[in-house]
């Protein structure tokens, strides 16, 4: 088969990587409209050409992996490809792209999103292994046609990942708390730093948790500016969660009251029982 990928960053990068180690791929085409990235993609051999947009049209498989407006507009070029095309969105938030997909093309879209990642962005930081051993969640199959569900399982399992199937609202909200609550915390205590220590003190102190916990602020901006728009609703309710148990925090520390603030850290250190 061959496969399109539109959006040759991280995740379409990684995807053509990994997609040249499937049997079945005979060709990966590549499609951005940044023209210094389809360049980065050929000079890192992340897809077989650059193609453009008619061209993608007509693969067998079409992965968009670009931010979710992205997503939503490029169904609207979709709506006449062949009735055995499938369409595999990568996007971080489902319900609004699940939602926008028309009704012509539906049985086409396999929504997806892989729950991989790194901070870095671009050709540059794309990896053969990035989906490899990782979740990846698939929402509303059964609006999704029968052989694009079997085609984009076939795919998600050759290159090494493990099937979740959720709805996509179901998806959002957990996704708020596991992936967007975390990067909205990372970028608040970067500035948090930033505003009060000079880059010298930084530099000299900065120690393996703090760049452990600022990692993620590296993140695109441009990127996670979207996620957190299309999926406020859901971020909010979970920054006010964090917000109540980072308050229990602060009136213990006030209070002295360490007995109880040693029970509330034992009480965390279960997620780890889990993970």
């Amino acid at each position: 088969m061959v496969v399109g990928i539109v959006g040759l960053g991280l995740m379409g990068g990684s995807m053509g990587l990994a997609l040249k180690g499937v049997p079945q791929v005979t060709k990966v085409l590549g499609h951005d409209h940044n023209r210094s990235h389809c360049k980065e993609a050929l000079k890192y051999h992340l897809v077989d050409e650059i193609a453009e947009w008619e061209e993608i049209r007509r693969a067998d498989v079409i992965f968009l992996a670009i931010p979710v407006n992205g997503i939503i507009n490029s169904f609207q070029n979709l709506t006449d490809v062949s009735p055995m095309c499938t369409i595999i969105d990568l996007g971080s938030t489902k319900e609004k792209i699940v939602a926008n997909i028309p009704a012509e093309i539906r049985k086409n879209v396999v929504p997806a999103h892989p729950m991989t990642g790194t901070e870095k962005f671009g050709p540059s930081a794309a990896l053969a292994n990035l989906y490899r051993n990782k979740i990846v969640v698939l929402c509303n199959l059964e609006e999704s046609g029968e052989l694009q569900r079997a085609t984009a399982k076939a795919l998600f399992e050759a290159i090494g990942m493990k099937i979740v199937t959720m709805d996509a609202k179901e998806h959002d909200r957990h996704a708020a708390y596991i992936s967007h609550l975390p990067h909205a915390i990372s970028y608040a205590l970067a500035n948090a730093v930033m505003s009060q220590e000079d880059a010298e003190n930084i530099l000299i102190l900065a120690a393996g948790g703090f760049r452990d916990m600022s990692r993620l602020a590296k993140s695109s901006p441009i990127m996670w500016n979207e996620i957190f728009k299309q999926n406020k609703e859901n971020l909010l309710d979970a920054m006010d969660h964090f917000e109540e148990e980072l308050a229990k925090c602060r009136d213990m520390v006030e209070k002295e009251d360490w007995k109880e603030l040693a029970s509330w850290m034992e009480k965390a250190q279960k997620l780890h029982d889990i993970l």
